[in-house]
């Protein structure tokens, strides 16, 4: 069973300050006796241990980079959201509570989505005080700008860079901890075990991924901010190195996965231009602000696209969305792209593409103006494509992105696992279905800089005086000894394949049945194809050189391998989930005009699987989603 999720009683805008009344505190002298282990150096990452640190507690993070700096927070382009309402457009912390239930389809727990929209205003403050070189209006005021989803501009950016300044902004944060000795970095450490005893999270297990050499780490708390798991589907806009394996590691070891079938498809994505590539590149989604979407009516179309009439283009977005336009959710315009290239309608060499053309915006307000706001971004399209955006449209496709599912937490984001807890995307918590865009940043940086900080507290104070487990104790050992005998095997099946060519064909299975669209024959495809690969991948992976010493070969091997046992739950939560909602699209639940068709009756929930071992299938629970302030209706951006 799913343990209680902590939500507070009362009314919905009072329950986070009633709640930070009622836990339990640690006080400051007594913050010292604590130690917290957190996984991962970015943005909820960096932003939970600097904020611990600052208050009191002894931090160890662990990131398998060679600096936190290099964490995929910074890859991140278009903004992040705040209710500050700056452009006095009516927004408000109830209109993005209200968008964010909306645009996740309702689907994401109401209660923690609230927080969310309540702290957002204060990140701003925070960061600004930090330094971070956000955008400003000719008054002072810092800019906005609009994002899909929502009808206000409420998006915060520094040009199309923000991800990388917010991570700044918490690195320093986190490195002055590390120079004042209350936080100890470990780089170049990789995850590979959760360290239980009693049912409750006691450390770690890493390798050290220069050396080879295993350790364990032992701490009151564990907090895993690793990201998602989009690279299960080989190609996707992530960095190569981001991976499931500290998150499947809890799951093995008795901490729930929920909605894992909930995916991000991002439609702003330079298209594949061979079946060789090995990751995607992301366009932020703020480009769609000012570039319209397009394609050819006529699917035999050669002309190229300035020689293209007004009357021959397809604005397919705006005819069929006209309060939204080109700023419908981003589940709504993939969908919607993928759609106009099943039809024929592609652009581009493969044919696998559709324009966003940025023509109007530049006639309008001046190319200097437009390069002001997407300058970086339409520099690094140039050089990916050697096409100029400003003189020809980008050809965009959509690609995965983020993952909305992730291990099961509580309203303080703990796991079913007492002490461990789980952050930013490595949770599954406040965006349902569907993310809308500029929201990552957000929950990444309310998680670690004002959530956290506070609910840890409620775990700890009762255990003031106890000492971290013994990296000596059996459950140490027996863990250490597991991660040795799993690298032992790898290095023993001595394969003709690598693991990276495993990866491409799971990628495949992945994307061609759990994608975009999703129906039972597919899916049910999709589970005996991926068994039956992960079969030929434990027989006949090629893994060379050795243990102990730098060996990308071994870590690649680790994570493939948990993305097919991650894979294969992936497609039965789609298959179990006999709907269409955000992200997660069955063909057979569709409304008459092609929009996902929710069934609020049997799957207004949340799936939380309980893993048991290798030869079982995991146990699925429910948590049921009780919407109290914004009443489920049928998603219309019409």
């Amino acid at each position: 069973m799913l343990p209680d999720s902590n939500v507070p009683e009362g009314p919905m805008a009072d329950k986070w300050e009633n709640h930070k009344f009622n836990i339990k505190l640690v006080n400051p002298a007594n913050k010292r006796r604590f130690t917290v282990l957190v996984v991962g150096s970015g943005l909820a990452g960096s932003s939970a241990a600097a904020t611990l640190a600052e208050l009191g507690y002894n931090v160890e993070v662990f990131t398998f980079h060679d600096s936190p700096r290099r964490a995929h927070s910074i890859s991140a382009q278009g903004g992040i959201n705040a209710a500050k309402n700056y452009r006095n457009d009516g927004d408000s912390v109830y209109r993005l509570f209200y968008d964010t239930v909306k645009g996740g389809d309702f689907r994401s727990r109401e209660a923690n989505v609230h927080r969310l929209a309540e702290v957002s205003v204060d990140i701003i403050d925070q960061c600004t005080a930090q330094g971070v070189p956000f955008a400003r209006e000719y008054g002072g005021l810092l800019d906005n700008r609009s994002f899909g989803g929502a009808q206000v501009s409420r998006t915060f950016y520094a040009r199309g860079q923000t991800g990388q300044q917010l991570l700044l902004g918490a690195y320093q944060q986190m490195m002055r901890q590390v120079g004042e000795g209350k936080v100890k970095l470990h780089t170049r450490m990789e995850m590979l075990e959760l360290v239980t005893k009693d049912g409750e999270a006691k450390g770690i297990v890493c390798r050290n991924l220069t050396t080879g050499e295993i350790t364990s780490h032992a701490g009151h708390a564990v907090v895993l901010a690793t990201g998602g798991y989009g690279n299960v589907f080989y190609l996707s806009t992530n960095a190569m190195a981001c991976n499931a394996t500290a998150a499947w590691r809890a799951h093995r070891n008795g901490a729930y996965f929920a909605n894992p079938c909930y995916t991000q498809i991002h439609p702003t994505c330079i298209p594949a231009s061979d079946e060789f590539q090995s990751k995607l590149t992301l366009m932020s989604e703020s480009l769609r602000n000012d570039g319209r979407i397009w394609v050819p009516r006529d699917p035999d179309e050669t002309r190229p696209a300035d020689q293209i009439p007004e009357s021959d283009r397809y604005y397919y977005l705006e005819e069929k969305y006209p309060s939204f336009g080109n700023l419908v959710p981003r589940d709504v315009a993939s969908r919607n792209a993928k759609t106009v290239v099943d039809q024929g309608q592609g652009v581009g060499p493969l044919k696998n593409g559709v324009y966003l053309d940025f023509a109007d915006a530049i006639n309008r307000d001046g190319k200097d103006k437009i390069e002001e706001r997407y300058g970086n971004l339409f520099q690094m399209y140039e050089r990916i494509t050697g096409e100029d955006p400003y003189a020809v449209p980008m050809r965009i496709y959509p690609a995965t992105h983020y993952t909305m599912g992730g291990l099961w937490v509580d309203y303080n984001l703990m796991t079913t696992i007492p002490g461990l807890y789980a952050a930013g995307e490595a949770n599954f918590s406040d965006h349902g279905a569907n993310r809308l865009g500029a929201s990552a940043l957000m929950q990444g940086l309310a998680d670690g800089y004002f959530v956290l900080p506070y609910t840890i507290g409620d775990y700890l104070a009762p255990k003031l005086g106890e000492e971290p487990l013994s990296v000596d104790d059996p459950a140490f050992i027996q863990a250490e000894a597991d991660v040795q005998g799993r690298i032992q095997r790898f290095l023993s099946i001595g394969g003709t394949r690598s693991p990276e060519h495993f990866h491409r064909e799971l990628g495949k299975l992945v994307w061609e049945h759990i994608g975009m669209a999703r129906d039972r024959n597919g899916l049910e495809k999709a589970i005996t194809e991926i068994r039956a690969l992960r079969d030929e991948f434990w027989a006949d992976v090629r893994v060379l050189g050795e243990s102990e010493t730098l060996n990308s070969s071994i870590e690649k091997a680790g994570r493939v391998a948990d993305f097919f046992e991650l894979a294969e739950l992936m497609a039965r939560d789609a298959l179990d989930r006999e709907e269409s909602c955000g992200g997660h699209f069955r063909v057979e639940s569709q409304t008459e005009e092609g929009e996902a068709k929710r069934d609020d009756v049997n799957f207004a929930n949340v799936s939380a699987w309980e893993w048991h071992d290798e030869n079982t299938a995991q146990t699925k629970h429910i948590e049921q989603l009780d919407f109290v302030e914004v009443k489920p209706t049928q998603r219309s951006y019409k």
